[in-house]
């Protein structure tokens, strides 16, 4: 008795730890990008303008231009990246759902030697493969994850990754311009608003990778940084040109 509630104790510890995050959502990566390009090409281009000896009007105009040309822009390529991928995905799935209802044999046989080059004796293997083949359904969604690496009920979203790149690159984008439209007159006060948000964002993103939260946030930071010292310097350098 002891032996069989420690056994269940180790299996419900096992349950509890053995969870893992959903990384094929679509929203992860299209929010992420967004709102690091959004704090960073906007902060650059405001320090750019700014550069170039530029007043605050065209400053807090540069800076709202970059949010809505950046956000629409960020929206429209990832609904069309994300929906092409799903359009070639569903094409391939077409493609082994006819195979499968023509050469039902064929398809039995390619799975059973899949398991027995993966270890399996091969007499086990065919009578895995014949089992799981017996639902259509079942059948194309094992030889979809085995054969093409993706699980056909959890594609991308065109949609969640648009709105999420939309959303995350606009909010990402509005914190430079946010010192100017509570009234600051001077660069700095977007520089170090944008510079916070780029080591926060690089802090919360470690919450879902393997990074120390420190060392994502910093390498954000220094990076969105160096950005932004580069466009000011060309701002200066083309605007004492031009003037």
């Amino acid at each position: 008795m002891a032996i069989i509630e420690t056994e269940a104790v180790l299996h419900e510890a096992h349950r509890d730890n053995h969870t893992h995050r959903d990384v094929n959502g679509g929203w992860l990566r299209p929010a992420v990008f967004g709102a690091m390009d959004g704090l960073v090409s906007n902060l650059a281009l405001m320090t750019g303008v700014a550069g170039g000896a530029a007043d605050r009007q065209a400053i807090v105009l540069s800076g709202l231009a970059g949010l809505a040309a950046g956000a629409f822009s960020m929206a429209a390529g990832e609904y069309t990246s994300v929906a092409s991928q799903r359009e070639l995905v569903e094409a391939e799935l077409d493609v082994e759902r006819r195979e499968l209802r023509k050469h039902p044999q064929d398809e039995e046989a390619e799975l059973a030697a899949l398991y027995a080059a993966r270890g399996v004796e091969p007499g086990l293997a065919r009578e895995v493969a014949r089992q799981l083949s017996r639902d259509p359904e079942q059948a194309l969604e094992i030889h979809a994850r085995e054969e093409l690496g993706i699980d056909p009920g959890d594609l991308p979203s065109p949609l969640v990754a648009a709105v999420s790149s939309f959303g995350s690159f606009a909010v990402g984008a509005l914190l430079p311009v946010l010192p100017y439209l509570l009234g600051a007159t001077a660069l700095w006060p977007a520089v170090a608003l944008a510079l916070i948000g780029l080591f926060l964002c690089g802090a919360v993103v470690a919450r879902v990778t393997a990074r120390t939260w420190w060392f994502s946030g910093l390498r954000q930071l220094v990076l969105g940084g160096a950005a932004a010292g580069v466009t000011y310097a060309l701002g200066s350098l083309f605007g004492t040109a031009v003037g």
